[in-house]
């Protein structure tokens, strides 16, 4: 039986290690410390965000975004629909009201041109949302300038989801500086992690320090216990800030062993019939980069002679973990009813798409089993045919 391929594991160094054990040696085990504030320094030196805050999760850099924004109950936001769920889940936690827009196939990411047709129309309803949630998805930026341009003149809140997105640049900006917050991701199975954590980026102080005084039980700055708001317990701890402090360290080179892999699963997929690889965007601008955080396919079943649920049993069967694009948001039972911009071009990604083993780690002979199986496949089915 093979080792199993994971579709994205951690990749850690001795470096981290060193990190953890520094907190360690001097008993800065707690929430907070100074890898915490490292990492949020450093962050923001790699990304040129004004201030960032270190904080549990990315689905709570969102929450605490819709807080510091005072977004609340009966507010709409508008969110990209080809997501994952915690793109969205945030929103009802405020009581907030998403409205779901499509993607378009040139990047798989929100349709700008669908956004600001339906922006300018909302407004001549007075009908705006209070804000957009726009997910930069798989490690490639979303056409971000048209859709700021437009939030911007009718004052709608821009919140960038980069949270596959660490490490990819538009316009020779980082994913995630261009809104009135950002933030990121460092799940176990990102470009960089801390086993569990985010980090939320904003280029307005007192976002920053709203939602870091709100991370903190929303405790007030006086010698007791006092609260003047309801708070959470969301920030990040200074052992796992230090695995973050070396992972950082290493973005670029992990970015660079995901472009590899992506380049080459092209090789070695692109040619077959039906198989068309996520295309990499550039929107007629210079400083356009994807991370690849994972590779992703569609597969024309009529064309290639399996769908893509038959190509990654095929691999589950291989002991090769693959999984299928996120499901839309508005074909998600928990958000039944909500209003959809569009939606056409999300579904079709998601009844063809499929995501392969992308981790920074896997092997060149790793990836050469995945790719074997994902043409055996084909002839397979082409020989019973």
């Amino acid at each position: 039986m093979h080792e199993r391929i994971y579709l994205s594991p951690p990749h850690l160094g001795q470096r981290e290690e060193q990190l953890v054990l520094e907190a360690f040696r001097t008993n800065w085990i707690a929430p907070l410390g100074p890898h915490v504030d490292a990492f949020e320094r450093e962050l923001c030196e790699h990304t040129g965000a004004p201030h960032a805050v270190a904080l549990c999760s990315g689905t709570a850099a969102l929450h605490l975004a819709l807080e510091a924004l005072d977004i609340g109950a009966g507010d709409e936001v508008w969110v990209s629909s080809l997501t994952f769920a915690a793109s969205a889940f945030p929103l009802r936690y405020v009581g907030a009201v998403p409205v779901f827009v499509d993607a378009d196939l040139h990047s798989w990411n929100m349709d700008p041109m669908l956004f600001v047709e339906a922006l300018h129309d909302a407004a001549r309803r007075n009908a705006l949302p209070r804000a957009v949630v726009l997910v930069h998805l798989y490690g490639q930026c979303a056409d971000v300038q048209p859709i700021a341009d437009a939030c911007a003149a009718h004052g709608v809140f821009l919140i960038e989801d980069a949270a596959e997105a660490l490490g990819a640049t538009y316009d020779g900006r980082a994913a995630g500086t261009f809104g009135d917050v950002g933030f990121y991701s460092f799940n176990g199975n990102k470009i960089i992690t801390t086993s569990g954590g985010g980090m939320l980026v904003t280029p307005h102080a007192h976002v920053a320090q709203r939602a870091r005084m709100l991370a903190t039980q929303a405790r007030e700055p006086v010698p007791h216990y006092e609260h003047r708001h309801v708070g959470y317990n969301y920030r990040l701890s200074n052992v796992l800030a230090g695995i973050g402090r070396g992972q950082l360290e290493q973005l670029e080179a992990r970015v660079a062993a995901r472009r590899a892999v992506f380049t080459r699963y092209h090789a070695g997929l692109s040619t077959l019939p039906g198989i068309a690889l996520m295309p990499e965007a550039h929107y007629g601008r210079d400083g356009m980069r994807a991370t690849r955080w994972l590779t992703t396919l569609t597969i024309d079943a009529a064309r290639f002679g399996a769908d893509c649920n038959t190509v990654r049993l095929a691999l589950e069967a291989q002991q090769i973990e693959a999984r299928p694009l996120w499901k839309p948001m508005h074909q998600q039972p928990v958000f039944a009813g909500c209003r959809t911009i569009g939606g056409s071009v999300s579904d079709a990604l998601f009844a063809t798409g499929l995501c392969l083993p992308s981790g920074s780690s896997l092997t060149v002979a790793q990836q050469e089993r995945v790719i074997d199986v994902v043409q055996s496949c084909m002839e397979t089915n082409s020989a019973s045919a």
